[in-house]
């Protein structure tokens, strides 16, 4: 399942640091705008201990996490929207992932430019905002403008698929007074039919976001100095109901390939106890709607990827077509119940194992055998 994240901010937030941090793949870092030209793209393991867990039970041979892709894409500026910086080529590429992460400087050094001259958050997370709105401003006033005239030629009754016209119709209405309000379009309070009419357009304000908040260890962090500019953001993030997390960029990147016992030796000399790019990776996955059911056994112990709310036959799907279209039933029992038991056959033995048909709805951490004709 290929869905992206797209790494946006303003330059010089450290985006890049962070994507090196999380792909450990070389990219073009430098401290002035528009170091990154074009997207550069990774796939990212999801951390996930449960996979660890089932692994070591099972004595696999091999194990296959789940992955997310992110994609560095280059710093936006004011006026992006109108062509400034690199302008459209930035949000054509925003508009071809599935999530959006937020990037915001969190610190002040004077050896890092800011390009505004000073870092204030809740400034930049509006610059960056009001650039998405207003590219998706122009694209809902053109489908609006057409839209308008097909309305005009409905006959009275408005019967069969002239609905689903009045349907879009009525969806990019809502959109559009909330852009013209300067406000995300996914805050609009839609029907379900109205979000899938919508969808077509891939307006960036309607994207999941995620907020990355960027601090620096042993620098001085607006969330530590309490000079007014964090509480701004916290109440920016209280009224929206934004989700955010915290990573260190510059630590994360150079801790990347250290072994695990040295990152923690060094986690402490840092202060910087939590993974942040683990933090992050999973958060991404959850903003995406994916969650992961296992497979395990002597040759591998997998996490496969499906979106939440899926039935058996759907994550039957993601390993072998046949396991949807010829879909009998399915053998199901949460990870932990199966740890605890020790053995697939005592799990049996003490009723764990359910069998499941093609109605169910798939749980985060199950893990499965498929049966098919």
């Amino acid at each position: 399942m290929a869905l992206g994240i797209g790494l946006v901010g303003l330059p010089n937030v450290g985006k890049s640091t962070l994507f090196q941090a999380l792909t450990k793949k070389s990219v073009l870092v430098a401290n002035y705008p528009f170091a990154t030209i074009d997207p550069s793209v990774g796939v990212v393991a999801v951390p996930d201990e449960r996979l660890d867990h089932l692994a070591v039970f099972s004595e696999s041979a091999k194990k296959v996490p789940a992955a997310v892709e992110f994609v560095d894409i280059a710093g936006l500026v004011k006026g992006a929207s109108e062509g400034e910086g690199l302008g459209n080529q930035f949000l054509s590429h925003i508009r071809e992932v599935d999530a959006i992460a937020h990037i915001v400087r969190l610190f002040d050094n004077t050896d890092i430019i800011h390009v505004d001259g000073e870092v204030q958050p809740l400034r930049d997370i509006e610059t960056i905002n009001l650039e998405l709105i207003l590219a998706d401003l122009e694209t809902t006033e053109k489908r609006l403008a057409s839209l308008e005239r097909e309305v005009k030629r409905l006959p009275d009754n408005n019967a069969g698929g002239n609905k689903e016209v009045l349907v879009e119709y009525a969806a990019i209405q809502k959109a559009n007074v909330l852009l013209k309000d300067s406000k995300l379009a996914q805050a609009a309070d839609y029907t379900p039919e109205e979000r899938l009419a919508i969808k077509g357009l891939h307006l960036l304000t309607m994207k999941p976001m995620l907020y990355v908040l960027n601090r620096e260890a042993g620098g001085h962090n607006i969330d530590e100095s309490r000079d007014g500019r964090w509480e701004k953001l916290e109440h920016f993030f209280e009224e929206s109901g934004a989700s955010y997390v915290f990573v260190d960029a510059n630590v994360e990147n150079e801790l990347r390939d250290l072994h695990a016992d040295d990152k923690a030796t060094f986690r402490q000399e840092y202060g910087v106890l939590d993974d942040g790019v683990n933090g992050l990776i999973r958060a991404g996955y959850a903003l995406l709607g994916l969650m992961s059911f296992f497979t395990t056994g002597k040759d591998e112990s997998r996490a496969w990827t499906i979106p939440v709310g899926s039935t058996a036959p759907e994550a039957g799907a993601t390993i072998h077509t046949d396991f949807k279209t010829k879909f009998i039933r399915a053998e199901v029992i949460n990870w932990q119940q199966l740890l605890q038991a020790g053995s697939y056959a005592k799990a049996r033995e003490q009723g764990l194992v359910r069998t499941e048909g093609k109605g169910y709805i798939v749980q985060n951490g199950d893990v499965m055998e498929f049966l098919h004709s």
